[in-house]
C-alpha cells in the first residue's frame, strides 16, 4: 500500500516529441505523478520537456528505446524502475502515422506500423502490467488507438489496420493482468482530430473541424483528461473511450 509520502510514477511512450503523448505526460505531472518521458530519436525535445517539468517541481527523466525491440523494452523498464523505484501508470502513445496510397503499400510498410503500434504496445503493456501485478496497489495501462478503426478513411491502410488491433490488445491485457492482480486495469482511448499536424493548410484544418459534431478540433488536452479519468477510475477496465468530437458517428451534411 502506498504511504501518503510516496509519489506515483507514470511512463508515457512516444512523449519526447511535442505531440499527444507529450501533452499526456504534462497532465500526469500536473496530477502529481513523477514522469518518465520516453523517446526513440527525439532526444533534444525529450530533454527539453524533462527540464521544463523539473522547473515546475516534477520529478522527471528521459529514457531512450525502440519499443519494437524486445531487448530494448526490457532495458527501458529496468532503467525506469531503477530510477524511480516503482511504476504505477503506463500510457502507450508511441505510434507511426504517415499517409500512403494503397497501391504503394508494401509488406514492409505494414510490418513497420505493426512493429510500433501493436508489438510495441504489447511488449510495453505486458512488461508494465507484470511489474504492476507485483504491487499490492496494482496500476493502470492506457493504450492509444484511433477513432477511424470504426470508420476508416483513405490513404492510411497500414496505419489503420495496425491501430485496429489496439482495442483487442486492451481487452486481452485487461483479462490477463486482472487474473494476476485485480487492481491492474487496462483501457484505451480512440482519439479523433485532437492535434493537427503542423503542415496542414487552413482549408484542411477547417475541413477537420467541420467533420465533427462539436465543430471544433485540435484539442490534445481532451486525450490527456481522458487518460486521467482512466487513472482515477478504479471500476473501469477493458474499455475503449472515443474522444473525437462525434467524428465517428457524423457523416457530414
Amino acid at each position: 500500500m502506498l504511504s501518503p509520502t510516496e509519489t506515483k510514477v507514470a511512463l508515457v511512450t512516444g512523449s519526447g516529441r511535442m505531440r499527444v503523448g507529450n501533452v499526456v505526460a504534462r497532465e500526469l505531472a500536473n496530477a502529481g505523478h513523477a514522469v518518465a518521458i520516453h523517446f526513440h530519436r527525439s532526444a533534444e525535445s525529450a530533454n527539453e520537456t524533462v527540464a521544463e517539468l523539473r522547473r515546475g517541481g516534477t520529478d522527471a527523466a528521459a529514457f531512450q528505446a525502440n519499443v519494437a525491440d524486445e531487448d530494448e523494452v526490457e532495458r527501458l523498464f529496468r532503467e525506469v524502475t531503477a530510477r524511480f523505484g516503482r511504476l504505477d501508470v503506463l500510457v502507450n502513445a508511441a505510434s507511426r502515422y504517415a499517409p500512403q496510397p494503397l497501391e504503394t503499400v508494401t509488406a514492409q510498410d505494414v510490418m513497420n506500423h505493426f512493429s510500433v503500434d501493436v508489438l510495441g504496445s504489447f511488449l510495453c503493456g505486458r512488461r508494465a502490467g507484470l511489474i504492476m501485478a507485483g504491487h499490492e496497489d496494482g496500476g493502470v495501462i492506457v493504450n492509444i488507438g484511433d477513432w477511424a478503426v470504426r470508420r476508416p478513411y483513405r490513404d492510411y491502410a497500414a496505419y489503420l489496420v495496425s491501430k485496429g488491433c489496439i482495442p483487442t490488445l486492451t481487452r486481452v491485457l485487461a483479462v490477463e493482468l486482472a487474473a494476476r492482480n485485480p487492481k491492474v486495469r487496462v483501457n484505451c482511448i480512440l482519439p479523433g482530430p485532437v492535434m493537427f499536424p503542423p503542415d496542414l493548410t487552413d482549408a484542411e484544418r477547417q475541413e477537420l473541424v467541420e467533420a465533427t459534431l462539436v465543430k471544433t478540433a485540435d484539442h490534445p488536452e481532451s486525450v490527456s483528461r481522458a487518460v486521467r479519468f482512466f487513472v482515477e477510475s478504479p471500476f473501469v477496465t477493458g474499455s475503449c473511450l472515443t474522444v473525437d468530437g462525434g467524428r465517428s458517428i457524423f457523416a457530414g451534411e
